[in-house]
């Protein structure tokens, strides 16, 4: 997420952007909708029921996979908070969206049933919780890097997002990372965004927020002139706030990994195969429009090929 906290939309998503999310994202030709937030409910648990189970000779004695199986829990670190990819429903406290979905037909496919245990994480906190053991898995658009590869293992990707700009609605001043120049810019602590802002736009002032919402009502309130984040993620906050726009396209590209311990190897290849399954059979594709896919045009994007990013 990478804060890509999460998607990997044009508004994604999460290309995501659905980024959330998303422009290397495939989806980032995509034409833009009414973003609608959250995810199509009856085609949205239709995937969940269909998804896989893996059969028992998958599971290795002593694997992590036979541990959580038998938890009878997926731990899973992610948020409630990311439009399209990760949303809390505030009656049902349901929580939906193509990352959610995810760790939904993963513990399905691991357990038999889609039991996780969903652990609140942010950019600061996903390393540490897969490395002492808290949470099993990260699927919260977790942005792949080399840096981050040498202290957790990344399954995938399993999604392409871009950074985007989000701006108030009545700005006109801002449709390009160089507009930026001169500009007030915010993104979140330990984001990739950060370094990317300061590539492609030398001269702007970075500000760093802890949070998503802390930077979106920065930009609301005028304290800062833009908010640069994964596409899929801004798509989602536009989705829900009239007030402000998602404009241009990605500028960077954004894999997306499912993080897991980087001392369990075989929990890596176990995704890994998953992934390539519910891709082939079009499972993926079928829960990206259950939830990308209400905020953007035409089909399912093609995955990212499985290893392809660096530290993957």
């Amino acid at each position: 997420m990478t804060t890509r906290s999460a998607l990997a939309v044009p508004a994604l998503l999460l290309t995501m952007t659905v980024a959330a999310g998303l422009t290397a994202c495939s989806s980032s030709n995509s034409e833009q909708l009414p973003p609608k937030p959250g995810a199509s409910g009856d085609s949205y648990q239709q995937v969940i029921d269909a998804a896989p189970v893996a059969a028992a000779a998958d599971i290795p004695a002593g694997s992590l996979m036979a541990k959580i199986r038998a938890r009878g829990t997926l731990n899973v670190g992610g948020t409630d908070a990311a439009a399209l990819f990760a949303l809390k429903d505030p009656v049902s406290g349901k929580v939906t969206g193509f990352d959610a979905g995810l760790a939904d037909m993963l513990a399905k496919y691991i357990i038999g049933r889609p039991s996780t245990n969903r652990v609140q994480v942010d950019v600061t906190t996903r390393e540490v919780l897969l490395q002492n053991g808290t949470v099993d898995s990260v699927i919260a658009t977790y942005t792949i890097t080399q840096a981050r590869a040498q202290k957790v293992g990344f399954a995938g990707p399993y999604y392409s997002s871009g950074d985007a700009i989000l701006v108030k609605s009545t700005d006109h001043s801002i449709t390009t990372a160089a507009d930026l120049n001169g500009k007030s810019v915010c993104t979140e602590t330990s984001s990739t965004a950060a370094n990317d802002i300061k590539q492609f736009a030398p001269k702007a002032t970075v500000v760093l927020f802890q949070t998503n919402a802390e930077c979106q009502q920065a930009v609301e309130q005028g304290r800062t002139d833009a908010y640069v984040l994964d596409q899929a993620l801004l798509l989602g906050d536009a989705a829900r706030d009239k007030n402000v726009k998602v404009v241009g396209q990605p500028f960077t590209d954004e894999p997306y990994g499912i993080g897991v311990p980087l001392s369990s190897p075989d929990m890596k290849a176990f995704v890994n195969n998953w992934l390539k399954l519910i891709e082939s059979d079009g499972e993926w594709a079928k829960l990206w429009k259950a939830t990308i896919g209400t905020a953007l045009s035409g089909d399912a994007p093609t995955p990212p090929a499985i290893g392809s990013a660096a530290g993957s």
